[in-house]
């Protein structure tokens, strides 16, 4: 894992300077503390911040292959590399260290862009082929790390965050209000949009090269659900998943430095524990999350997880406090405004993993986007079914059934639940049927929009705009696979890997693994049968077959409760909100940005304060105000706002 950035002279007419590529480097040094290297070559500049993992000593970027006519720099992890560079040696490539870095220039001298086919890894990668005069940009499948890129003064500015683009150049910083419809949304804007205008992110599982002023932009892989080429039984799907998984999680255990696993208490993350402990003699060392509110505590269930597999592991409290805190730190690093709180304990959480000493850790994320563990697939075969017996009698039962682990539930009220669940009805093959309700829950924030951004966005329907995304063939597929594409389009590249993936552990160099997400297992849950996964209403059913004997069965079987942090109570945990809350949230402050509407915000605030705030909706609004205002002040006037930059004070654990 590290940073890169670099510079593209497109009509070589300024050569790049190394200052202005080592000024990129410099703002991704939370990214990469063990070092920094920095290529010119006429048009083009390459760089790299280093968190050195595999081949520790020899592994420094950039990197180039024999004749140094292809050099790259790469942010993250080629896990099949070993068996890449022995069918490369046999080909005749000379090899001169022992990083998985290497593999990349030989790969690309082999296949050319069709590189990205033979790598089983999350990457995002830079490279140049100096007799084409040519960049490739890569992004890994599902999009775990982040590329960005730019274009001012005819050069391209590419990094790994948007900080680097903006430190590099004298790009205009200006928040899209496109992007901040779609945060308001679906919880982050969509790629390839970014948060800021004229910053583009390129998207999960495509290839952007620029050769003599020529861009092209191609997809190399997607979720697809092709239909099984046979009938199989469940236990040989079972088998098929396990031993797949076992090997997942061998590839990602491959480090030179000490690896380390997250524990959540549910099934996802308990079952990426238990492979590691079956994969290795060596101790494991987990780290988990805990929260005061019962209702968001997952402590029992991890203590369970502890105990059955024996694991040295280290437990967080996160209070309200510490949340109040560290926000303006989490934007800083996530660089998009936030509807939810959830992103901050996990940057508090990578501190802590980071002075134990470790800089990898496995997690269970992409369980439930491949599985289809959410509570919103088991919501739209529900709302499905009562689109075609709108007279049953079933329905509140059906209703009932879903989020038992919310006090305050959209199910509890009858009338409420009925329309809540309505949204979007009318239309149940619409590949957004399953997420309307959700985004309506979202966009009721809109109602705090100026007049100037809702007359930007006022024609823009994010419903269609989701549904231009899915393939033109998925009319064919079963109904559950069209949600699975949706979430893993929205929330899970633009949300969950990013805001609470990389820029979380990254802010402290420390980088996830994600076994569920390696292809073959993507592709392998992809083929399955839609009741594999989703059984009536028992989520992840082929998940929990095959974690039967590996994980508690108080893990196993227990329903799907998502990972959830105290919202806006945080803000009044001391009983008074910190200072740049009220500074940022002040009507003065609300009527110069220009993003929101200052009576609309300051009722908003006022019901928080008294803790009437108990609803998705109001709790989304206030953290989404705060964190435009909060990324407003950060990247558009580039003021300083108390603990935005700073590092957290932790008790190292030894």
């Amino acid at each position: 894992m590290c940073g890169i950035a670099g510079i593209l002279d497109i009509r070589a007419g300024r050569p790049i300077r190394t200052e202005e590529v080592a000024c990129m480097v410099g703002s991704l040094a939370h990214r990469g503390p063990d070092g920094v290297g920095v290529r010119v070559d006429g048009a083009i500049g390459l760089g790299h911040s280093r968190l050195a993992i595999i081949d520790t000593a020899g592994g420094a970027q950039p990197m180039a292959n024999e004749d140094e006519s292809v050099w790259v720099v790469f942010n993250g992890e080629i896990f099949n590399y070993l068996e890449l560079r022995e069918s490369l040696q046999r080909s005749g490539h000379v090899f001169r260290t022992r990083s998985d870095t290497e593999v990349i220039p030989h790969l690309y001298e082999e296949y050319g862009d069709d590189l990205v086919h033979h790598l089983n890894g999350q990457f995002a990668i830079a490279l140049w082929d100096t007799r084409r005069q040519r960049l490739l940009l890569a992004r890994d499948r599902v999009g775990i790390r982040p590329l960005f890129y730019a274009e001012w003064q005819e050069r391209m500015f590419f990094a790994s965050e948007i900080k680097s683009l903006f430190r590099g150049s004298a790009l205009p910083r200006r928040v899209a209000a496109r992007a901040l419809a779609e945060v308001f949304t679906y919880w982050s804007p969509l790629a390839p949009s970014t948060f800021f205008e004229n910053v583009f992110s390129v998207p999960p599982g495509h290839v952007l090269s620029v050769e003599r002023g020529r861009r092209s932009l191609r997809k190399y892989w997607d979720w697809t659900f092709p239909e099984p080429a046979e009938p199989r039984r469940d236990a040989e799907w079972v088998e098929e998943l396990r031993a797949l998984l076992v090997d997942a999680v061998r590839l990602q255990l491959r480090a030179d430095v000490p690896v380390g696993a997250l524990l959540s208490g549910g099934l996802d993350s308990s079952l990426v524990a238990s492979l590691v402990k079956r994969s290795t003699a060596a101790p494991l060392r987990t780290f988990s999350l805990r929260f005061e509110e019962a209702e968001l505590d997952e402590g029992p269930y991890q203590r369970d997880v502890v105990r059955h597999l024996g694991l040295d592991h280290t437990e967080w409290l996160c209070r309200g406090a510490d949340i109040a805190d560290a926000l303006p730190r989490a934007v800083w690093h996530s660089e998009t405004a936030l509807v939810r709180t959830a992103p901050v304990p996990m940057m508090l959480l990578s501190a802590r993993i980071r002075a134990a000493g470790y800089k990898v850790v496995l997690t269970g994320e992409g369980a439930d986007e491949a599985f289809a563990g959410y509570d919103i697939f088991k919501e739209a075969r529900v709302r499905r079914f009562c689109a075609r017996y709108p007279g049953s009698t079933r329905r509140p039962l059906l209703f009932g059934r879903l989020y038992p682990y919310l006090a305050h539930s959209p199910t509890a009220a009858t009338a409420l639940s009925h329309k809540f669940f309505q949204q979007g009805s009318s239309l149940p093959e619409r590949p957004s049927f399953a997420h309307e309700p959700r985004w309506a829950a979202t966009r009721r924030a809109w109602r705090f929009f100026s007049d100037d951004v809702l007359s930007s966005v006022r024609d823009w329907d994010p419903a269609a705009a989701v549904d231009r995304l899915v393939p033109a063939d998925s009319g064919g597929w079963n109904p559950l696979a069209r949600d699975q594409y949706v979430e893993a389009h929205t929330l899970l590249s633009g949300y969950l890997l990013s805001s609470q993936g990389d820029r979380m552990g990254m802010a402290h160099g420390v980088e996830g693994r994600y076994p569920f997400l390696d292809h073959r297992v993507l592709e392998l849950a992809n083929r399955m049968p839609a009741g594999l996964k989703l059984r009536g209403l028992t989520e992840k059913l082929v998940l929990k077959k095959a974690a039967r004997g590996w994980v508690p069965d108080s893990v196993r079987e227990r329903t799907k409760q998502p990972y959830r942090a105290p919202d806006s109570r945080s803000f009044w945990a001391r009983g008074v909100v910190p200072e740049y809350v009220a500074t940022l949230l002040s009507p003065r402050r609300l009527a110069d940005a220009g993003y929101f509407e200052p009576v609309a915000v300051a009722q908003l605030v006022e019901k928080c304060r008294l803790g009437r705030a108990i609803g998705f909706a109001d709790n989304m609004a206030f953290v989404g105000v705060l964190t435009t205002m909060l990324a407003d002040a950060l990247f558009v006037r580039g003021e300083s706002v108390p603990g935005a930059q700073r590092e957290e004070a932790v008790d190292v654990v030894a």
